[in-house]
């Protein structure tokens, strides 16, 4: 049984997968997408989103990580894989399910869902392109505006040559909206001796549980839980091997939190620098009051003097209560 950690793009970029795999429990992550168009695009480009190539693939905790690409033509799709193999990647992932209307426009993500024979032909391409011993991957939803046609895409992308199949349980219409739909992933199984990975509305391992039951699958993909639970896999993963199970409080949470903010403090734009810890308690509060708390209080600092007082103050208060 696996667990991987969901691709969310503007979210969980290298700094957030060195976070939270070191709290422990997960198998795999998966960069934001590179996006491909008709060219063949620099080493740079490859570095700048998956930095964790000059670490062997791998995050500071040792968990391996995919680089993901978005296109819709199998010819670049197949030389930027090539590509991304050759500066070291572990695994190619292919987004096939990113709903955003922008992306769409472009023929990119859920939009080609709608096209089973072209998702065919780039992974295919694809597969062609990357060494045997490199997985190709694939992440789609159920479909783009129903879940008509999803046999035909599992089983266009399975006899293409994909290594493992990651399922959204929402069609592109769907949107984000529970429910995520995981009985539909049970009907696939047939298709294809391939991983299949359901992914969707997975907050607590009673969810995971539920989840496994109703889609049939082992493997599960954290996107959003694992944001609000840091710790949700790894309290998975020991509940299944039958172990008591402590939550992290706040306190060790929060230290997680300042790591991020003193991370954007050497890596930031200074007029930036509070961007991603407030996202990331946007996220948090949905287990934690005490991050609703902290969010209200610097939601309005700009400053990093102003931000770096305010949570120094909340840390404070944090240790005098302990």
């Amino acid at each position: 049984m696996e667990l991987h950690l969901a691709p969310m793009e503007g979210v969980v970029n290298a700094r957030m997968r060195a976070l939270i795999t070191a709290v422990g429990g997960i198998d795999r992550c998966i960069t934001e997408f590179v996006r491909v168009s008709d060219q063949l695009l620099p080493p740079r480009v490859f570095h700048r989103l998956c930095p964790e190539l000059e670490n062997g693939g791998l995050t500071p905790s040792g968990v391996p990580v995919y680089i993901q690409l978005l296109g819709g033509e199998p010819g670049p799709m197949a030389e930027n894989a090539a590509r991304a193999a050759s500066l070291g990647a572990l695994g190619i992932d292919t987004n096939f399910g990113c709903p955003a209307k922008c992306v769409n426009r472009h023929r990119g993500g859920s939009v080609l869902l709608d096209e089973p024979e072209l998702l065919h032909q780039i992974v295919k391409a694809m597969r062609a392109a990357v060494p045997d011993n490199i997985p190709v991957t694939a992440k789609i939803r159920l479909g783009f505006k129903d879940a008509s046609r999803l046999r035909d895409i599992v089983t266009a992308i399975s006899e293409a040559g994909a290594n493992a199949l990651t399922i959204h349980a929402r069609t592109k219409e769907d949107g984000y909206k529970p429910p995520a739909h995981w009985q539909q992933l049970a009907q696939v199984h047939d298709l294809t001796t391939i991983p299949i990975i359901a992914n969707g509305e997975v907050w607590s391992p009673a969810d995971y549980a539920r989840c496994k039951e109703q889609s049939l699958c082992s493997h599960v993909m954290l996107g959003r839980g694992l944001l609000a639970r840091p710790d949700l896999a790894l309290e998975i993963k020991s509940r299944l091997r039958g172990e008591d199970y402590q939550r992290h409080d706040w306190r060790t949470i929060m230290k997680l939190v300042e790591a991020l903010f003193e991370d954007s403090l050497m890596n930031c734009a200074p007029r930036h620098v509070g961007g991603p810890i407030k996202q990331w308690l946007g996220y948090l509060r949905r287990e934690y009051p005490e991050a609703q708390q902290l969010f209200e209080r610097i939601k309005r600092l700009n400053t990093p003097a102003d931000l770096s007082a305010a949570i120094g103050e909340h840390s404070s208060h944090l240790a005098m209560a302990a």
